[in-house]
C-alpha cells in the first residue's frame, strides 16, 4: 500500500527524494508516491498534504485517513470532494520547540519594551524604561492547543502570571482557564500582553477588533501567531494609534503576501512577520505521520483528529 504525498516537496518543506529518504527509515513497509504520480490510486490508503486541490487529487477509493501539515484547515475543510475519512494534523504530541521559542521570542521582546527602544535608537535618544518584573506582567492566550500549551508553561516558570481561554472547560489544565464567551471579557481584562492562537472558525473571525482591544488594559499589547483574518486591520490600528494598544507583531496576516502600500508595514507600532513562525522538518512530519498511520493499523485513532463539525 502506499502513502500519497501532496504539496509538500517544494522548498518550504524539502524535496521528494527527501521525502523517500525519510520513509525509507521511517515507514519502510509503505511506499510513498509524490503527486502528481499518483500511480495506482487503488493501491493508495494515506494522503499527507499542504493547501490541498480536491478537484486536483484523484478519487482514492481504499484512503483510510489523511494528514493536513497546515494549522488551520479552513480553506478546503467544506471543499465538496474532501474525501469522508478521518482527517489529522501532522503535529508532535508536546507541541513544537519552533513555536515555543518563536513566541517566547516575541512575548519577551513586548514585555522588556525592545520596540520603543528601536525606535529610541533611531531617533540617538538615549531612552531609560521602567522595567516591569515578569509577575508584574500578565500573559494570555487566545487558544490553549499543543502548539500553545508548551510556552504557556515556559513563560510560567519564568514568573510571569499565565492564564487562557478557550471554548469549552478544561478543569484540570496546567494555568488558569476562562472559557466560553460568558468569560472572554474578564480575561481580556487581566491580560496584558494576548497571544493569539485560535483556529480560525466562523465565531474567531474578527475576534481581534475593536471590542476585544478595548477590554484590554491600556497599553496591552498583541501576538497573532492564528490566522490572518482573526485581525480587523482598521479597527487594529485604531487602538494602536490611540494608545489603547501599545504594540503588536502580527505573523500572521490578511492577505499574504501583505501587498504593498498596506499600512501595517510602516505603521510604527507594528512588527510584521511573513508568516515564519515554524517549518518542522521532513523527518519531523514523516514521525509523526508513522506514528499516525501505526495507531490506526493497530486499532487505535488518529492522534490529533480534526472536528470537522467544530473546524479545528
Amino acid at each position: 500500500m502506499a502513502l500519497l504525498i501532496y504539496g509538500l516537496d517544494n522548498d518550504e518543506v524539502g524535496s521528494a527524494a527527501g521525502w523517500r529518504q525519510a520513509a525509507s527509515e521511517l515507514l519502510p513497509e509503505r511506499e510513498v508516491r509524490i503527486f502528481p504520480e499518483a500511480g495506482d490510486v487503488a493501491e493508495i490508503d494515506y494522503l499527507a498534504f499542504m493547501h490541498p486541490d480536491f478537484d486536483a487529487i484523484p478519487a482514492l477509493p481504499k484512503l483510510k485517513a489523511m494528514f493536513s501539515r497546515s494549522a488551520g484547515v479552513e480553506s478546503f475543510i467544506g471543499h465538496p470532494k474532501l474525501p469522508a475519512v478521518p482527517l489529522g494534523k501532522i503535529e508532535p504530541a508536546g507541541g513544537d520547540p519552533m513555536m515555543t521559542e518563536y513566541v517566547l521570542m516575541h512575548v519577551l521582546r513586548l514585555h522588556r519594551e525592545m520596540p520603543t527602544y528601536q525606535a529610541a535608537q533611531a531617533r540617538e535618544a538615549w531612552l531609560r524604561q521602567p522595567i516591569l518584573r515578569p509577575e508584574q506582567r500578565r500573559i494570555g492566550f487566545l487558544g490553549f492547543g499543543l502548539m500553545a500549551k508548551a510556552p504557556a508553561l515556559v513563560l510560567r516558570s519564568l514568573g510571569f502570571p499565565v492564564a487562557a481561554w478557550v471554548r469549552n472547560p478544561r478543569p484540570q489544565a496546567e494555568v488558569p482557564i476562562f472559557h466560553g464567551t460568558g468569560q472572554l471579557d474578564a480575561f481580556l481584562r487581566q491580560t496584558d500582553i494576548l497571544v493569539c492562537l485560535l483556529p480560525l472558525t466562523r465565531e474567531t473571525e474578527g475576534i481581534l477588533g475593536a471590542r476585544t482591544f478595548g477590554l484590554l488594559p491600556r497599553g496591552a499589547m498583541l501576538v497573532n501567531l492564528g490566522r490572518g483574518r482573526h485581525v480587523v486591520e482598521a479597527e487594529l490600528i485604531a487602538a494602536l494609534d490611540s494608545g489603547q494598544l501599545a504594540h503588536a507583531a502580527l505573523d500572521a496576516l490578511y492577505p499574504e503576501p501583505l501587498p504593498p502600500g498596506n499600512p501595517l508595514w510602516r505603521h510604527p507600532k507594528v512588527t510584521v512577520m511573513p508568516h515564519v513562525a515554524r517549518r518542522p522538518t521532513i523527518r519531523q512530519l514523516m514521525t509523526e505521520i508513522a506514528a499516525n498511520i501505526r495507531s490506526l493499523e493497530a486499532g487505535g485513532g488518529l492522534l490529533q483528529e480534526v472536528d470537522r463539525r467544530l473546524g479545528y
